[in-house]
């Protein structure tokens, strides 16, 4: 379990972990292939996560947007279509890999920009914190099972776009 089991803390650190793994996906210098595997585990192991676990729970509160909530899930089926799409790009740092990464690095930035802003400023201002390690125990755990199972493999991430 990480330091921390505040469910709003979890979802950050994710998203600076995956802010990281969008610069070795970039760079010439590092292992390109081993940063896609470990992001696309990432992404989807923290999307079933937050469906599954955090975002059932948070519209409940009146506070919190239902929409947003609603949007965000819509998010990471968009995140999800371009992970796909970078997965099946045959050689790593191509033009077509490039192009890929950086429909999917805006993808996810956009989506991370707004749950920031409306799902998780609403949790953090509406939900007590006990709740919140609540939730970040859920989530985590959760998390952790999808990695597990090795949730980011090519033909898991097909069958989640495909449903």
């Amino acid at each position: 379990m990480a330091d921390t089991q505040d469910v709003v803390e979890l979802i950050l650190r994710d998203h600076r972990r995956m802010e990281d793994l969008f610069r070795d996906m970039r760079s010439v210098e590092a292992d390109r292939a081993g940063a896609l595997r470990e992001f696309s585990d990432l992404l989807i192991a923290h999307a079933l996560a937050e469906e599954a676990k955090v975002y059932p729970a948070l519209k409940r509160y009146k506070n919190i947007d239902d929409e947003e909530v609603e949007h965000g899930e819509d998010e990471h089926d968009e995140g999800n279509k371009a992970l796909l799409e970078l997965l099946q790009v045959e050689e790593v740092g191509s033009d077509e890999w490039d192009e890929k990464l950086e429909e999917l690095v805006e993808a996810v930035t956009h989506h991370a920009d707004e749950e920031e802003r409306t799902i998780l400023n609403g949790a953090r201002e509406n939900v007590a914190m006990e709740r919140r390690e609540e939730l970040g125990r859920e989530f985590w755990q959760e998390r952790e099972r999808q990695l597990k199972a090795g949730c980011g493999s090519v033909d898991n991430v097909r069958k989640i776009v495909e449903s």
